[in-house]
């Protein structure tokens, strides 16, 4: 004879053999700004792609090794001041240029305006000074 339903335990407790692992953090968790080195890098390869211009092109007339100039565009090194003016030249850009640039990526992706430093036109005090 066949038992027709098999027997369960009403209460029966799992008990994990592992610790369960860390969960990612919550979806609503404020974002952290992205690096700076990201956002030049993002900006040096955008511009290289949009002049149509290859690493090594690009790399030899900054006189930067290409793997280097890789590892910028893909933001995993934190280029010399000396290495973005010579990649920014190379395109075509001025040092000035590309941190402008890179800002304004900051500002899109993060939402929001940066305050002007005090004391310059447009600040929070629009140049009004109260004394005491």
């Amino acid at each position: 004879m066949t038992d027709p339903a098999p027997h369960r335990a009403p209460d029966a407790r799992v008990i994990p053999l592992r610790p369960a692992p860390a969960r990612p953090p919550a979806p609503h968790a404020v974002p952290r700004d992205p690096l700076w080195r990201d956002l030049v890098g993002d900006v040096l390869r955008a511009e290289r792609l949009a002049q149509e211009r290859t690493l090594k092109d690009v790399a030899d007339e900054a006189r930067i090794s290409m793997p280097y100039l890789s590892e910028v565009e893909r933001g995993r090194k934190e280029a010399s001041s000396e290495v973005l003016a010579a990649a920014a030249h190379a395109l075509g850009l001025g040092l000035g240029d590309l941190l402008s640039r890179a800002h304004g990526e900051l500002v899109r992706v993060t939402g929001r305006r940066t305050a002007a430093p005090r004391g310059v036109s447009g600040s929070a005090h629009d140049g009004m000074c109260l004394a005491a």
